[in-house]
């Protein structure tokens, strides 16, 4: 019982010093994190990551977080580099270097070679005053208190601080390439969302008697039963061919309530919002998705070349009704 709570209370001190050490991080953010994340956005290259050992595996998980995220990213082997792979390195691209000590051996000839080619470079290290970020041109600080580790000597809470550094800056670049979720779903077409997107507007649209539709002699009231009926928040309006000529959603029933226009009465055709957005039912719903984000809509109807109903496609029909994943169309 007492070795349980001796393993118990280890693992607990190792996350409570790890989490201590990325919370020590926040005010190490600074102008230099900033204009990394400037550089970065505005090269026409890549960031080619290197680093060895433990901060070479974090490095490889960087560059994999950045290129799933819209930024061009690889990594390089320090040791495969001064060995004719740094041949990948030009002076539009950006190198980040990874090195705790910032005294990585291996390291050397790789950023004396990077400084000949002339990239710029940028630096994690743990020690601001290394040789490392005296020859790099932005240096980050991810030095930590402490070492989980013990003996102080394995690479745990200075890997786990640059890994979270790395993740800023993935985060931060988001941002300043307002990269969004439809891109991001580009980036990850396996899975059963990616899969998804790659299917048409017809494998996922709605058809037959679940449209919500009605001709458009039939009365306001009417119409609003439809809406009621579908429970989709609109109705679309045809002609007695089927032809598409119109929507009434319930925001335009709240605007008749407010205005205190009367519904006996009237006719449908003659409150309805005309020509509403379309869309074919080839399109991929990759693309549906971008248009709708662009357009600022959650639904399309989905018509013919002759302007017949086909159907129509909510944003739920895309991401899965019921999913979990959340978009943005305001």
């Amino acid at each position: 019982m007492k070795q349980k709570k001796n393993i118990i209370k280890r693992a607990k001190d190792v996350l409570k010093i790890e989490a201590q050490s990325i919370l020590q991080l926040v005010d190490k953010v600074d102008k230099n994190f900033s204009s990394a994340v400037e550089l970065i956005s505005k090269s026409k290259g890549r960031v080619i990551i290197t680093g060895i050992g433990k901060s070479g595996l974090i490095g490889r998980k960087i560059v994999a977080t950045l290129t799933s995220t819209g930024t061009p990213a690889l990594f390089l082997h320090p040791v495969e580099g001064i060995h004719g792979d740094l041949g990948i390195v030009t002076t539009d691209d950006i190198v980040l270097a990874i090195s705790n000590s910032g005294e990585t051996s291996e390291l050397t000839p790789i950023i004396n070679s990077v400084r000949n080619i002339g990239a710029p470079i940028i630096a994690f290290t743990g020690n601001v005053s290394s040789t490392l970020a005296r020859t790099s041109d932005i240096v980050i600080d991810v030095s930590v208190e402490k070492e989980a580790c013990p003996f102080g000597l394995a690479p745990t809470s200075s890997t786990t601080a640059a890994l979270a550094i790395g993740d800023a800056l993935a985060v931060a670049l988001i941002d300043e390439n307002k990269f969004e979720e439809k891109d991001f779903y580009k980036f990850h077409p396996g899975g059963n969302l990616g899969a998804r997107l790659r299917e048409k507007v017809k494998d996922a649209m709605i058809v037959g008697k679940n449209i919500p539709k009605v001709v458009d002699e039939k009365s306001v009231v009417e119409a609003i039963r439809e809406i009621n009926l579908k429970n989709v928040g609109f109705v679309l309006i045809t002609d007695r061919k089927n032809k598409l000529l119109g929507m009434f959603t319930d925001g335009d029933v709240r605007r008749m309530v407010s205005k205190g226009i009367p519904f006996e009465g009237k006719i449908i055709k003659h409150v309805m919002t005309r020509n509403p957005r379309t869309i074919d039912e080839n399109v991929s719903l990759a693309r549906a998705l971008e248009l709708m984000q662009k357009d600022e809509i959650t639904s399309f109807a989905v018509v013919n070349e002759k302007k017949e109903l086909k159907g129509y496609i909510h944003l739920h029909d895309i991401l899965g009704r019921g999913g979990s994943v959340s978009i943005s169309l305001a």
